[in-house]
């Protein structure tokens, strides 16, 4: 009877250890006054978070193509219903959209995404206290499509709750997370989740600056410029983008780390737009078959595909071809981190970078200047390689061929026997997307093509400009 008795002993202290650490259980960092217990810790989080959560509702103008357009010529059409004359090419429409945004400080400055509110005609600001504001109290501050974050802000002159935001760069895989926003109009809806995973890139533009938080805390359309919060009631993300094949939550969320967010919002709020570090060289991934042909052996890091002439890194000697193991000391992974990291750096700053040529490695030092100067360098490039020049998209161009604004460049110069000149594109031609990727204006062209490596395909959509109708042109990079 004795060893039944001491081991229903221990097994009673075990039950009693794991009651007391279950209900005095601390979040790991937290301070001492957000000690928590584990049967209220998510409730803690939501009280603390949602004074700063408000709801936003969107309305923007959209043109659209008029699909009697086709038919305005046919027989068929015009014995029902007559000769209608000439069909406006576009039509106008007015969509609603529904978002959340973050408080973030008591002048009532609100970061949310960028696509909750750009091309917003109206917009409407809901605290979760009722209190609503509209029209001339609520303005814009500043987009980044890049980041897909934006600020506007509360000008009433009132003083409002506001966030208390953390340290995304502390974040683990596996920690919980809890997400709160305004899914399907849903005010105030509190989910909870964990970081599945970290530093995912390329998830709905290659070409942007992501570096997203991976969450499975439910987000839904409404969710979008949304806190994802610690358990210490801190933002580390702004709910952003789901991959769902249904449209709803499956799973699998992201969220714009808060100090990227927070880094790009500063800037919007104080200059209106975000300048970034540019060093004047375009990249591409090492794969292993590269790393081989440079005699790299095994080496990880980024292949210089092209050095902008006159830009800081020419300037400094890094020559195409090189390999980049290493920024200011820290090993480089891939491209996208690469990109982000010099996106970061201050302007002015002098970077080392650590580079591997002709069997040797050596380290040069590059002056981070500003990505101001990128588009022209871009730009010029481009000429250089493609044989193109564009131009700016005007409202006069768009409405002749029934585009909306802001989509497109005009083709303004074509260098005989460049790529685009055997392709038979002509100066006067609109090319509204690169491989999917709707082109809004001219950097934007720059930056996409620069960035393709020789011989990778391109898949361009056109409107010739004397037909005005779309087509699909492939070339491959020079």
């Amino acid at each position: 009877m004795k060893p039944f008795t001491g081991c229903l002993k221990l097994l009673q202290s075990m039950l009693a250890a794991t009651a007391v650490i279950s209900m005095a259980w601390i979040v790991p960092g937290n301070s001492a006054d957000f000690a928590q217990n584990l049967v209220t810790a998510i409730q803690d989080v939501a009280k603390k978070a949602i004074p700063s959560v408000v709801h936003v509702e969107v309305t923007e103008k959209q043109s659209v193509t008029n699909p009697l357009l086709p038919f305005q010529d046919d027989p068929f059409f015009q014995y029902f219903f007559g000769k209608p004359g000439k069909i406006p090419k576009t039509l106008e429409r007015e969509v609603t959209g529904l978002g959340s945004g973050i408080i973030m400080d008591s002048r009532g400055h609100i970061l949310t995404n960028s696509h909750v509110v750009n091309g917003a005609t109206k917009m409407t600001v809901v605290l979760p206290d009722g209190r609503k504001y509209s029209d001339g109290s609520v303005k814009v501050i500043g987009v980044d499509a890049k980041t897909d974050v934006a600020v506007i802000q509360i000008t009433t002159g009132e003083t409002f709750p506001y966030a208390d935001f953390g340290d995304s760069d502390k974040v683990d895989v596996g920690q919980w997370v809890v997400a709160i926003g305004h899914p399907r109009g849903l005010d105030q809806t509190v989910t909870h989740g964990i970081i599945s995973a970290k530093h995912r890139r390329g998830i709905s533009d290659p070409s942007s600056y992501q570096d997203f938080l991976q969450t499975d805390a439910a987000i839904n359309p409404g969710n979008s410029g949304g806190p994802l919060l610690n358990l210490n009631g801190q933002v580390i993300g702004v709910n952003a983008a789901i991959m769902s094949e249904s449209g709803g939550f499956e799973g699998i969320g992201f969220a714009t780390p808060s100090n990227m967010a927070l880094r790009v919002a500063r800037q919007l709020i104080s200059s209106g737009k975000v300048e970034r570090g540019y060093l004047g060289l375009t990249i591409q991934n090492l794969t292993p078959e590269l790393a081989g042909s440079f005699g790299a052996g095994d080496a990880k890091g980024v292949l210089v595909a092209n050095v902008m002439k006159n830009g800081p890194s020419e300037k400094a000697g890094i020559r195409r071809g090189d390999i980049i193991v290493a920024y200011d000391g820290k090993p480089v992974g891939d491209p996208d981190e690469f990109r982000n990291e010099m996106a970061a750096a201050p302007i002015g700053h002098t970077v080392a970078l650590t580079v591997l040529r002709d069997s040797g490695s050596k380290e040069i030092e590059v002056k981070v200047s500003s990505d101001r100067e990128q588009g022209k360098a871009l730009l010029s490039s481009v000429t250089d390689r493609y044989g193109v020049e564009v131009k700016p998209m005007e409202k006069k161009d768009a409405k002749k061929y029934g585009l909306g604004d802001g989509n497109g460049v005009v083709v303004a110069r074509v260098e005989a026997s460049g790529v685009f000149d055997k392709a038979g594109i002509e100066s006067g031609d609109i090319i509204l997307q690169i491989d999917s990727k709707t082109i809004g204006d001219i950097d934007e062209f720059g930056e996409v093509l620069s960035t393709r490596p020789p011989k990778s395909k391109i898949v361009l959509t056109v409107v010739d400009h004397r037909t005005r109708n779309a087509s699909i042109v492939r070339l491959a990079a020079p």
